[in-house]
């Protein structure tokens, strides 16, 4: 039997107990069950946390989470997506195209994906079809988070490295160091000789220090014509065609906007032809991908007097990934002014990121942020910065913004301010997407 906790009911919990494995949200020493073998924690549960702290008293084991999906990849043919941005989007395409492709992975994705069942799945335990392949475990797809080096517990047979930027920067401190985490990522793969295949951007992702000393296949991707899998893309209207060796391989057209989002639908087709799928039937699986939850999803217009609002929400919460999604939204709506409500996901990473999160935003008519979502970091670090610091920088670079607290408050704010045309945007790894909601769900008011 399995059974878990966490701080508060949610959506997930509430489909964890439907399909027969109960939540707590006491989280205490009394809530670890009796007869208990293992105790799997996620990285952002503390090493004082009572049940982690019980469990070792009893003599239980305890290892992460990233620990577990090691051996579970261990027995599969283990696809994992790293990259400091686009893991959850590029792994949920990639999951429906193996399905649609008649591969039927499992998956773990960190996102929901109503088109692939959610974000998790268990698939066949061996590769249908291709002779070649026959030998092989069933496909095993996850994301490699690399946060505190998660990463380096997977067993991957195939891997991608979409991008690798600046964050974590709590653990890593510096930019080097958080390539060098990638490269020993990328010196997990087997060699040729056993299939190893390393899918690497062209551009982006630091390849030269990367890939040094590997034993793998290392191919690239990217718009870079010199790349192995050269990628066109017409933003215009979404259309993308991937050569290979120079000739067109597969072209369809992205149902989600923007230049990254063409990247990653092309890094998730490479990665399936890796997995056997025809390229055929790739481009037809990804011309009708309709995309995941909280990336980029457009949550529907909202009716305003003269007109309406479109609303949008967003995970994005780095500078790279705010930039990418603005700039793409703007060029996909036209909308006459563009509102983004962001809230800061931990306070580490704005202080580092500080100047870089202010000029991210050039794309945005106004900013509102709330109070910066805490989590991991300490009380001391939790003092170092807030949210009228990140006002402070956006006001410097001529953006209009403000801080509004709690989340009732900025969707009355958006009651007052929007008009006919206006696209908000709701952007951050933490609830800020309660303010998509309750804009949408809220009456009309009176005057409108």
């Amino acid at each position: 039997m399995c059974s878990g906790s966490d701080s508060a009911p949610s959506e997930l919990t509430e489909a964890l107990h439907t399909e027969g494995i109960p939540v707590s949200h006491q989280q205490t020493a009394d809530t670890l069950p009796d007869r208990c073998d293992l105790v799997i924690a996620s990285a952002a549960i503390p090493d004082d946390h009572p049940e982690l702290l019980a469990a070792r008293q009893r003599g239980i084991d305890v290892i992460s989470y990233a620990q577990a999906l090691g051996m579970v990849q261990a027995d599969r043919t283990g696809v994992s997506i790293a990259g400091t941005h686009g893991k959850s989007t590029t792994a949920a395409m990639l999951c429906h195209v193996l399905i649609e492709c008649g591969l039927d992975p499992s998956f773990i994705v960190g996102a929901t994906c109503p088109q692939i069942g959610g974000g998790s799945r268990t698939g066949s335990a061996a590769i249908p079809g291709d002779d070649q392949l026959a030998p092989r475990p069933g496909i095993l797809v996850a994301e490699a988070c690399e946060f505190d080096r998660s990463f380096l517990h997977h067993r991957p047979v195939i891997a991608l490295i979409n991008n690798v930027d600046e964050d974590h920067l709590d653990v890593y401190g510096t930019l080097d160091a958080v390539v060098e985490a990638f490269g020993e990522f990328a010196k997990l793969l087997p060699p040729v000789d056993q299939g190893g295949q390393l899918l690497i951007a062209h551009d982006g992702a630091h390849r030269r220090e990367v890939t040094a000393d590997l034993h793998c296949a290392v191919e690239t991707f990217g718009f870079n014509p010199a790349a192995d899998f050269h990628v066109d893309f017409d933003p215009a209207h979404s259309h993308i065609v991937v050569h290979e060796n120079g000739a067109p391989a597969a072209q369809w057209t992205n149902a989600m906007p923007g230049k990254h989002n063409a990247l990653n639908a092309a890094a998730a087709a490479i990665l399936a032809n890796y997995c056997g799928a025809d390229w055929t039937r790739i481009a037809t699986a990804l011309g009708s991908f309709q995309g995941l939850d909280r990336r980029m999803q457009r949550l529907g217009a909202r009716p305003i007097a003269g007109g309406e609002v479109v609303v949008y929400d967003d995970y994005g919460h780095h500078p790279a990934e705010i930039e990418a999604t603005l700039q793409a939204l703007r060029a996909a709506e036209r909308p006459r002014r563009l509102i983004c409500v962001f809230q800061p996901h931990q306070h580490s990473r704005t202080r580092f990121l500080l100047d870089e999160f202010a000029r991210s935003f050039s794309c945005a008519d106004v900013v509102i942020v709330p109070h910066i979502y805490f989590v991991r970091d300490t009380e001391i670090e939790k003092q170092r910065v807030s949210a009228a610091d990140l006002v402070d920088r956006l006001r410097r670079q001529g953006v209009t913004s403000m801080h509004l607290y709690p989340f009732q408050a900025i969707v009355e704010h958006l009651e007052n301010i929007c008009k006919d045309g206006d696209l908000v945007v709701i952007m951050g790894a933490g609830p800020v997407g309660q303010v998509a909601r309750g804009f949408l769900d809220r009456e009309e008011s009176s005057g409108s």
